[in-house]
Order: structure tokens, then C-alpha cells, then sequence
């Protein structure tokens, strides 16, 4: 009788077991299914720029042509998984590289940024699928909100017709002679939680009622909430922390141009 009885039980256990997996299967599709509608509806998306929107880290890319590469790249990976606060991984970066006005030009002019594949048009990409274009054809606001630099962003919000006005993003400061004198720190995109607070701004002042947040880093994740949905993007770098918390996670942003397009 008693093993009869702790079969019974052993057999109701395995019930619960499968039911409850199938349970969190059937939820995640649901809320994956509520993500991508709120994706087609959205009334702004947001995007991070390195590694997401370009393929480049823009800070490593200065460090590298001012001889720094090394020990820089180290601190931008570990800003990137949330290990250390932004603003000191920022501090830290550019009080190693020191790069004057002149260096940050010529990195634009001799190196500028590469645009991802589908979020712009190129080989992959057909004739008006490119995701930036589409949403704005669709009257969606896009904006960049970046932990970059102004100058490398403007550059790069230039090539996707997003005006300037929708760039958030650090500003660089010179002296009179062109050198390095530091950076604004009273930019909201100058330390953690900084994306977020750009996004809490943009619902005040423009009464969005669904903004989508894309990026690549714990930074970008970390925005949402105030944003109503956030994707993670690893089709340049993945970010493991990144990947295993988002809801929604991409390689390839032919995935959400088709979402638009069904």
C-alpha cells in the first residue's frame, strides 16, 4: 500500500511539474505576443547607439586612435554588464585617452562609425526595408539616447535623417587650444539611469504613451520602466546579463522590420 501511495504521489508531483513549465511556456508567449503589439504601436522607439545602432563602442574606437585600446575596451565591458557605475567608468575612460577636439574630428573624418545591417539600407537589405525609415514612415518618433559622444552620434543620426534634436548623448569639453578640458557631467546620459530618466522626459514633454527602448547593454535594459518595452539587441556584441534578462531578445533587426511588415 505505501508504495502505491508514493506512486500516486510521485505521479502527482510530475503532473505539477509539467504543468507548471507548460504554464511559464504559455505566459512567456503571451507576453511575447503583448510585446510585439506594443512594438507595431509604438509612438517613439528609442535607440542605443554602440553596438546597437552602429557596430562600433565609439569610446573604444577614440581610445584606439589615441593609443589607449587596451585598457580602455576592459572598462567599456565591464560598464556595459552593469559591473561598475557609469559615470565612473566614463570618468575613467576618457581621463585615460584625453582626446582632443582635433583627434575626435579626425576619427569622424578618417573612421567613421558603421552603420548595422538593417538599420540602415545595404547588401542584406532590399529597397525600403530599413527599420529606421520604415518607423518613420509609420509617423513613429525615433530618437537616439546614447552614453557616446554628441559628435559621433550627430554624425551617425545625420546618416539615418533623425534630426539633432532627437539625439541625446555626452558633450565633450575642449579648451580654448583644443585639449581635452572634460566632459558635461550634467547630462542625464552622463551616468546610470541616465537613459531612463531621457525617456521619463520625453513622456512629459511630448505625452507618449508607448516608448520602445533598444540596445545592447545593462544601461539600456535598466530604462525600462519609463519605457514600455525593451529589446535587447546582441546582433554586434551579447551581452550575457542582457540576454538572460530581456524579454525580448535580437541578433538581427530584420526580425522587428518583420513585425512592421505582417
Amino acid at each position: 500500500i505505501g508504495m502505491r501511495i508514493r506512486g500516486k504521489r510521485k505521479k502527482i508531483q510530475d503532473f505539477y511539474v509539467v504543468t507548471t513549465a507548460w504554464r511559464k511556456i504559455l505566459s512567456r508567449m503571451v507576453s511575447h505576443s503583448e510585446l510585439r503589439k506594443l512594438f507595431c504601436s509604438a509612438d517613439a522607439v528609442c535607440f542605443d547607439v554602440d553596438s546597437t545602432v552602429i557596430r562600433e563602442e565609439g569610446i573604444d574606437e577614440l581610445a584606439k586612435f589615441c593609443g589607449v585600446e587596451d585598457a580602455v575596451s576592459e572598462m567599456t565591458r565591464r560598464a556595459m554588464g552593469g559591473a561598475v557605475p557609469f559615470k565612473a567608468a566614463l570618468t575613467e575612460r576618457l581621463a585615460l585617452i584625453q582626446p582632443s577636439r582635433e583627434q575626435v574630428q579626425r576619427l569622424i573624418a578618417e573612421h567613421p562609425p558603421h552603420l548595422t545591417p538593417g538599420i540602415s539600407l545595404g547588401k542584406r537589405i532590399q529597397e525600403k526595408r530599413e527599420l529606421v525609415s520604415r518607423l518613420q514612415e509609420r509617423n513613429v518618433q525615433v530618437f537616439l539616447i546614447s552614453g557616446g559622444f554628441r559628435s559621433i552620434v550627430e554624425h551617425v543620426a545625420a546618416k539615418l535623417n533623425i534630426p539633432s534634436t532627437n539625439v541625446f548623448a555626452n558633450r565633450l569639453k575642449f579648451y580654448f587650444n583644443g585639449e581635452y578640458a572634460g566632459f558635461d557631467e550634467m547630462q542625464p546620459t552622463a551616468e546610470s539611469g541616465g537613459k531612463g530618466k531621457v525617456i521619463k522626459l520625453l513622456k512629459e514633454k511630448y505625452h507618449f504613451k508607448n516608448i520602445v527602448m533598444i540596445g545592447d547593454g545593462a544601461t539600456d535594459m535598466e530604462a525600462c520602466p519609463p519605457a514600455d518595452v525593451f529589446i535587447g539587441f546582441g546582433g554586434n556584441v551579447i551581452r550575457q546579463q542582457v540576454k538572460d534578462n530581456a524579454e525580448w531578445y535580437i541578433t538581427d533587426f530584420v526580425e522587428l522590420l518583420g513585425e512592421l511588415e505582417e
